[in-house]
């Protein structure tokens, strides 16, 4: 029933009620009817920053790069004649494009995986009784906030040729030379060392920050039973950071499958080797982009990339969320 239908205060013989009660009840009435408008609509208020805040930087770019795909776009002159799916047939025919994206897939794995594991373990070993742990802790992201560019300058250093400092350890133990910026494994073995030293240590605090949500309740129990600290790790720790998992191997994906500056550093041309060896699909579209300044099959990359990446994030999330069910099951 509505306010206005409660309250109808009458005056003593059935007359009207005053103006000022007719102005309280409209003025309760607005009230609660704001009161109602703020608990629907605050929520979405809240949000709203995040979301114009992509819709300016990411979507909009996102569709005006499918739009530069469609046409003959040159940086000299600008938008051409309307082309259709010409740019996306051209791209999926160069024999350029698949090397690409065998090296993108290669790098990702090589570094994605250790990644992960590596993060795990560190986390684990940072949320033990250590001492000095604020200082462990915080060692761990100082490779993250190196730049790009000084971690390819060390690295390029280490995996040299000639006289890099891996080779000549190589020499010391008796093991031939191994030639980094030539062989393809090599190379991408070398670049993946280098994306897990700038990112092992975030994806470490990104775990601990996880483990440390954990109640300790569990693991009293989990002594209790009997279970060693190994055992806690592998029943009851890794269990319980699924959520956390499936959001670490999501994120890796991304950036994995979108890696330019450690390829990029790893030579002097910027064309991925001698023979492309390294040469990732980012690191493609900066060629077709500005070294052919042709933006439209530059535009056709960047989309099927996205069309991957997205992709390969649908099969991680659905395999991580098929293991985490049969887990809880068992």
């Amino acid at each position: 029933m509505a306010v206005t239908d409660r309250v109808k205060p009458r005056s003593a013989g059935g007359q009207s009620p005053a103006p000022e009660d007719t102005k309280s009840v409209r003025r309760l009435a607005f009230s609660q009817q704001v009161s109602k408008w703020d608990v629907r609509l605050s929520p979405y208020l809240y949000i709203s920053p995040f979301f114009l805040l992509f819709a300016v930087t990411g979507l909009f770019p996102l569709l005006y790069t499918g739009w530069v795909s469609l046409h003959n776009w040159n940086l000299i002159g600008g938008q051409g004649k309307f082309t259709g799916l010409e740019n996306y047939a051209f791209v999926v025919a160069q024999p350029y494009f698949w090397n690409a994206v065998g090296n993108t897939f290669s790098i990702f794995i090589l570094s994605s995986v250790p990644q992960v594991v590596i993060a795990l373990v560190i986390a684990a070993v940072l949320d033990a009784n250590l001492r000095a742990r604020t200082f462990w802790r915080m060692g761990v992201l100082v490779p993250f906030v190196v730049a790009p560019v000084a971690v390819g300058l060390i690295f390029n250093n280490l995996f040299a040729d000639q006289f890099g400092l891996i080779n000549e350890m190589l020499k010391v133990v008796g093991l031939d030379p191994v030639r980094w910026h030539s062989d393809s494994l090599a190379s991408h073995l070398a670049i993946s060392t280098m994306v897990n030293f700038r990112w092992t240590g975030y994806n470490a605090l990104i775990f601990l920050a996880a483990m440390q949500a954990i109640p300790r309740d569990v693991f009293e129990a989990a002594t209790i039973d009997g279970a060693g600290r190994l055992r806690q790790f592998f029943s009851v720790t890794v269990p319980m950071l699924r959520p956390t998992v499936i959001f670490v191997v999501i994120t890796s994906t991304i950036g994995g499958l979108q890696i330019f500056d450690e390829p990029r550093v790893f030579d002097q041309s910027g064309l991925g080797g001698a023979d492309r060896q390294w040469q990732t699909l980012t690191m493609y579209i900066w060629e077709l982009g500005w070294g052919q300044r042709n933006f439209g099959r530059a535009s056709a990359v960047a989309w099927l990339l996205f069309v991957m990446i997205v992709l390969i994030a649908l099969l991680n999330f659905i395999i991580t969320k098929r293991i985490a069910s049969q887990g809880g099951r068992k």
